[in-house]
């Protein structure tokens, strides 16, 4: 699934927006998604640190993976 798709699904799902960011950045108590230097980030955000770092190469791949986690994460 794509960034869009992605989004899309969790809001369908009703999966808190204040657990996650598809935006990147440092927001405190969430899952982030990233498009940074040609590669897709995952990542814990807390208290302005990233934990827990995983890179992708393919946008689906990362989404899928993505999701996963917050589902995870949420249930």
């Amino acid at each position: 699934m794509t960034k869009a798709e992605l989004l899309k699904r969790l809001q369908n799902e009703g999966i808190p927006e204040e657990s996650y960011s598809l935006e990147g950045g440092l927001p405190n108590e969430r899952l982030c998604l990233e498009w940074k230097n040609n590669r897709w980030y995952v990542y814990y955000s807390e208290r302005g640190i990233k934990t827990n770092t995983k890179d992708f190469l393919i946008e689906e791949i990362a989404c899928q993976y993505f999701y996963n986690e917050i589902v995870r994460m949420v249930v």
